[in-house]
């Protein structure tokens, strides 16, 4: 019984991806988004560790 009704779901998932001309790759642009909005996070994080960094090593130095 369970596994005609998987047969049934299966052909007509398989009919409306055909219908609508397959799937497409929204999926990836939501992914891309992520991954950029990650680096670039990770890229402000790096800057600003080597801005507190430098600006440490440069206020440290005397001028005497």
């Amino acid at each position: 019984m369970l596994t005609s009704q998987v047969v049934a779901l299966w052909a007509y998932l398989r009919a409306r991806a055909g219908v609508s001309g397959g799937f497409d790759d929204a999926g990836t642009v939501v992914e891309k988004v992520v991954l950029t909005a990650i680096f670039a996070a990770l890229a402000i994080a790096v800057g600003a560790i080597i801005v507190a960094k430098v600006t440490s090593k440069a206020n440290s130095i005397t001028l005497n």
